[in-house]
């Protein structure tokens, strides 16, 4: 009998040890230090609270910048909830998705509520992300084009890998993990019509059914060993396709670690945007004047036009904080106005700005056919003046990502301003991030000063 997908990816990767490459250490390092303090940011967020009195229930699992524990289930979703909900988390170039928002939050749970070694969190840390990414090449583009968030639906498998990897589950129970969570996987993409929050607990609650499907397999629960590419797999419902490239996702699996070079966000928006922000940004610094502006004329891949551009009108005059993360106009009139496109900047009192509105209604899109995406995400800005000219900004990388990786003191800055803004004393964030910073030192991972 052939070997199915996930069985082929078991078979590289149960029997390894728990050993990572320096590459894939850093990034492992990196996903905790980033969604730890996106989850201190995220802390008095009304979406955050909602999601805490919907789901808190008393266990071991620490729930980031609250107080008390939690349940592995409530842990899990509140975190991922919280990481993911100001669109200012990890992203994978390829994708994209955002795989620490949900392997972080579900290893970390399972990793208190079992009393795991560090080594092993980090090992479900590294194994879910991987599993997420190399999803990416499967299908490209044509999971969102279905309808279906990517990070939502890959991230219910990748969180099943992740715990158990971790759990130590052998092959066979690995394999049905898997398939157990492919029932479990969820989330449309309809909240971009009106900025609704349901976005925003996607990662949560991918990462508290990844860790439910692991634990169901571990107990004999059983889930089909096809589930990628079966005549009524994962990509058939999720993408709506049987031509999968497997080739890709199976392409030195356990040899390579393609999540290594995952992308950190310096804006809080969504990623397409960022290099737009860039760009806007580069033109007002070198001397332009927002007054002088008659339009604002982008060039850009036909995959995002309907998340980050269509319908026009609303992009240009998103109604709150949330639709505005999805909108490249809004996006380059911040850039400019305000030169950042932070957590501050898409507070509600900003988005209902004149001068704001004002300029992202001049900002209007044209499709360049020969655009990279996904493979690498770029930017294009020609803006026409008054007297007639026309000033141009191009970027063809993502600034956090493969071609300009943050560094370590950016991250850790990026950590403590998000404590800041999540009302933390700079020696509570001094303290946790000293804390992740030895995380590996651990024998069994113990996070509860990252509590309140």
């Amino acid at each position: 009998m052939t070997l199915s997908v996930s069985e082929q990816l078991a078979q590289a990767l149960v029997s390894q040890e728990h050993v990572l490459d320096a590459s894939m250490q850093a990034m492992c390092d990196a996903l905790m230090i980033d969604v730890s303090g996106l989850c201190v940011a995220a802390r008095n967020t009304d979406y955050v609270a909602a999601t805490y009195k919907a789901s808190f229930e008393d266990g071991p699992c620490t729930v980031i910048g609250h107080v008390g524990g939690a349940n592995v289930a409530a842990a899990a979703l509140i975190n991922g909830t919280a990481t993911h909900g100001e669109d200012y988390d990890d992203t994978y170039e390829g994708g994209p998705i955002h795989a620490g928002a949900v392997v972080v939050p579900a290893l970390l749970a399972a990793a208190e509520r079992h009393q795991l070694s560090s080594s092993a969190m980090f090992w479900g840390i590294a194994v879910g992300s991987e599993i997420m990414c190399r999803m990416c090449d499967v299908a490209p583009k044509m999971v969102h084009k279905a309808g279906f968030h990517p990070t939502a639906v890959f991230g219910a498998i990748g969180a099943a890998a992740g715990v158990s990897s971790a759990l130590g589950l052998n092959a066979q129970q690995w394999v049905n993990a898997l398939g157990i969570a492919g029932s479990m996987a969820s989330g449309i993409i309809e909240y971009l019509a009106e900025g609704s929050w349901t976005k925003r607990m996607h990662p949560g609650w991918a990462a508290q059914s990844g860790y439910r499907a692991a634990r169901m397999a571990q107990e004999g629960f059983t889930g089909p060993r096809t589930l990628f590419e079966g005549a009524h797999g994962f990509f058939h419902a999720f993408a709506n396709t049987d031509d999968g490239h497997f080739e890709g996702m199976l392409a030195h699996v356990g040899e390579q670690w393609i999540s290594s070079d995952m992308a950190f966000k310096p804006y809080a928006c969504g990623t397409m945007a960022h290099p737009y922000i860039d760009c806007a940004r580069k033109l007002i610094h070198q001397g332009l004047k927002v007054q002088e502006i008659v339009s604002i004329r982008c060039k850009t891949a036909e995959g995002i036009v309907h998340r980050l551009w269509e319908p026009l009108a609303n992009k240009q005059n998103p109604p709150n904080g949330y639709a505005a993360k999805f909108s490249v106009p809004y996006a380059i009139a911040v850039g400019m106005l305000r030169d950042d496109a932070g957590l501050n900047d898409y507070e509600q009192d900003v988005v209902m700005d004149e001068a704001v509105r004002s300029l992202a209604a001049k900002v209007s899109y044209e499709i360049d056919p020969q655009n990279p995406y996904p493979k690498q995400f770029t930017g294009h800005v020609l803006v026409e003046l008054k007297n007639g000219q026309v000033l141009e900004a191009e970027q063809g990388f993502f600034r956090g990502g493969r071609d300009a990786p943050m560094s370590r003191a950016d991250l850790e800055k990026k950590f403590l301003a998000n404590c800041q803004y999540g009302q933390w004393s700079p020696s509570k964030a001094k303290s946790a991030l000293d804390l992740l910073s030895s995380l590996r030192e651990q024998s069994w991972v113990n996070v509860t000063s990252l509590r309140a």
